[in-house]
């Protein structure tokens, strides 16, 4: 039997009520202003499609001169530069620190120039640092700091660190309390707000079709993240020599463009699109019901695995306090034998991800390649690790990381030369 990589934080009743809501959701602006105003306790938040059209909108109303530059957290959704980058703007790689997953200082300070405008920085993991510092370093050189908290919400009414100027968070397929897409954005001054009011509503509406067919997936794909039909999926896929990674990677994958379609432009019409009826009747319902305790669960599970790992495993966010776990990576010294020898133990480790990468320098700035952010996707492995395994399980999987941490690596074999018989 295998473990599964990841549990998608949706129940079937979740998604009956959203196909339900594809047919019979009406009024999304009211309810979409009275969720906003509930989320931040204040009239400081607006309902966007998904994080990245929350910071589309951002840029837009911004309305920054084209060349400026936006420093960007070197690890992070790679739609996050493609965005900046599609208004004209440049984005600038700020290099992280693995244990803390924050920018260091010393990379804030080499990548700024006279023509930075804004910082923004991702939470990653379901950990969050503390912002003190970056804070420090926007108001020195008068930048709009941006922080990214898609992936470390910690409850229904975290509306995010109040030295932000704007804060997204995410409620997209795989994120904690899914409502399959949507996000929240707080806006800390009421002009820009009111500019970015202005352009949403500006925007079509997504169609109600596409939450159904989306809904009517992701039916299939919480059956399937139990170990049995798991187990099953990977065996089809081995025997019809299907990547299992491309696959799940393609099918929680947000947009795509059809074929022929120029690209950006169809990435551009997809993000310029208000949220629709059944989407913000489903993020009202995942709001009303957060489920707290199964956060506190999934903290537990990651603070277990997280004492039994060897010290030479390398954990990012292993210096912060407090991490909800929204996934469990660690740094290996040969990642992909890690993968095969948990996978033989019945854990499905993985590799594969759409969800971060590192952010390039741009080319007249090569100085700033970011190193600790290459040598973290350079050896990253996301363990299985979730409220949902048992904690035996949790422990052989430790047990299973010790034995193949401690073993010694394969002798290198040179190109055309063979191994010695005994």
């Amino acid at each position: 039997m295998i473990v599964p990589r990841h549990r998608l934080d949706v129940s079937v009743p979740d998604l009956v009520f959203a196909l339900g809501a594809a047919i019979g959701a009406r009024d999304p602006d009211r309810r979409a202003a009275r969720i906003a105003a509930a989320w931040a306790g204040s009239d400081e938040a607006l309902a966007c499609s998904s994080v990245r059209a929350g910071l589309d909108c951002l840029l837009s109303a911004l309305d920054l001169a084209p060349g400026d530059d936006v420093l960007v957290s070197a690890v992070t959704h790679p739609d996050m530069p493609r965005i900046v980058a599609l208004h004209g703007l440049v984005p600038v790689p700020v290099d992280i620190d693995l244990a803390a997953t924050a920018p260091r200082v010393e990379s804030l300070e080499g990548a700024v120039t006279p023509r930075t405008r804004a910082i923004l920085v991702a939470h990653l993991f379901g950990a969050r640092f503390d912002l003190e510092e970056v804070e420090s370093f926007a108001r020195r050189h008068s930048l709009l700091l941006i922080e990214d908290c898609a992936q470390t919400i910690q409850g229904a009414t975290d509306a995010g660190d109040p030295r932000a100027d704007v804060s997204l968070y995410s409620f997209g397929s795989i994120k904690t309390a899914t409502a399959l897409g949507g996000a929240l954005v707080r806006v800390r001054d009421p002009g820009l707000l009111a500019r970015m009011r202005g352009l949403e509503a500006s925007w079509p509406r997504q169609p109600r079709r596409e939450h159904a067919l989306k809904a009517l997936k992701y039916v299939g794909l919480v059956l399937l993240d139990r170990p049995l039909p798991y187990t099953a999926l990977t065996s089809v896929a081995r025997l019809a020599r299907l990547d299992l990674d491309r696959f799940v990677s393609t099918t929680v994958r947000a947009f795509r463009a059809r074929p022929g379609e120029d690209e950006d432009a169809a990435f551009a019409r997809w993000l310029r699109r208000r949220p629709s009826a059944p989407l913000v009747a489903l993020l009202e319902r995942r709001l009303r019901r957060f489920d707290t305790a199964r956060l506190d669960r999934r903290r537990r599970a990651g603070e277990l695995v997280a004492a039994g790992l060897p010290h030479e495993l390398e954990r990012p966010g292993s210096g912060l306090a407090d991490s909800t776990f929204w996934v469990f990576p660690v740094v290996a010294r040969e990642p992909d034998r890690l993968i095969r020898t948990l996978r033989e133990a019945g854990f499905d480790a993985t590799r594969g991800t759409s969800a971060i990468g590192v952010v390039e320098p741009p080319a007249d700035r090569r100085n700033l390649n970011p190193s600790e952010a290459r040598r973290l996707m350079a050896g990253i492995v996301f363990l299985p690790v979730y409220p949902e395994i048992s904690q035996k399980a949790l422990e052989r999987l430790v047990e299973t990381i010790r034995r193949a941490e401690a073993a010694p690596a394969p002798p290198l074999v040179a190109a055309g030369a063979t191994k010695a018989t005994v």
